[in-house]
């Protein structure tokens, strides 16, 4: 598989360091969906903290990915559905850092979470 970062810098609004405009991928021959991924434990408990959760949250992704024989280095796609606007900046941060540095699309969307506990919520598309 071979990815290809898009980010023009003429004709449309510059994207910052953390994020590319698109990714086009070739020569994949697997797309994982991932479902919205949350700060649970193995036991279903979120994290007290956001830092917990986006920890836990990495973490599970992680599982997710390897159970298909893929890694974050797989993941071409994020998106983060934070409970609170006040949320993008740490978010963003442990993207980054989960991702060793790649950037990719994203978007984050501030959304009323379905239980209060949830601070955030991320999914992502991964090809391989």
């Amino acid at each position: 598989m071979e990815t290809v970062t898009h980010s023009p810098a003429e004709g449309v609004y510059a994207a910052t360091g953390d994020y590319a405009h698109a990714i086009e991928v070739r020569h994949a021959e697997r797309l994982l969906f991932v479902a919205g991924t949350m700060g649970l434990d193995p036991a279903g408990v979120p994290g007290a903290t956001l830092t917990e959760q986006i920890e836990l949250i990495w973490s599970n992704l992680r599982v997710i990915l390897a159970s298909a024989g893929m890694t974050v280095d797989n993941i071409v796609r994020v998106t983060s559905y934070l409970r609170d606007a006040s949320y993008a900046e740490e978010n963003a941060r442990a993207r980054v850092a989960a991702l060793g540095g790649r950037v990719v699309p994203t978007t984050a969307i501030v959304a009323q979470t379905l239980v209060s506990d949830w601070l955030v919520e991320i999914e992502v598309i991964a090809a391989g």
